[in-house]
């Protein structure tokens, strides 16, 4: 983004979420405890970048994961007001917020930021949170956009909704086993 005020240094500092990534934006109470990502109804799945969002989401069994857009940022008002739409259109019930972490799992600034745009995201919406690893949901998606055949144009178009997209499939995937 080119104004920096708007950039992801204004979405505050990041909750401190439950022992499961889980966060909410009953973070305004501080006695409440986080609410978990509800295990039934649409969940969006969100790909943070600086510049664009990659969304993604689940139909209401939460079984697959299909890209919805990308989204270019503007400010954090026209910003919430596109992610409160979307959240109306198509009925969410919660927020899966990629995670960018390092090959080794620790986390770094990009992860920081995810966490305080996670965070803005939850307040926007008023729903639970959970952030995903997302370490090589993108280079995936550069993968899959290659072999289709796709010109680099097109791809750069593509990349970041097939990264949500990915990066939600792999939490519903977790969540599938974990309740077997």
């Amino acid at each position: 983004m080119s104004d920096s005020s708007n950039g992801p240094a204004e979405f505050g500092a990041p909750e401190p979420g439950a022992p499961d990534g889980s966060s909410t934006a009953a973070s305004r109470d501080p006695h409440a405890a986080p609410l978990t990502v509800p295990r039934r109804g649409r969940l969006l799945g969100l790909d943070y970048g600086t510049v664009r969002v990659g969304l993604a989401v689940t139909e209401e069994e939460q079984r697959v994961a299909v890209p919805l857009e990308t989204y270019t940022r503007r400010n954090r008002e026209q910003d919430a007001r596109h992610l409160t739409a979307v959240i109306r259109d198509h009925r969410i019930v919660g927020l899966v917020i990629g995670l960018p972490l390092h090959m080794g799992g620790e986390e770094g600034q990009k992860a920081g930021e995810a966490r305080r745009f996670g965070a803005w995201a939850g307040d926007v919406a008023g729903l639970p949170i959970t952030f995903w690893d997302e370490r090589l949901s993108t280079s995936q998606a550069d993968e899959h956009l290659a072999a289709a055949n796709l010109k680099p144009k097109k791809r750069k178009l593509l990349r970041d909704k097939i990264a949500a997209q990915i990066m939600l499939q792999s939490y519903l995937d977790s969540q599938q086993h974990s309740s077997r």
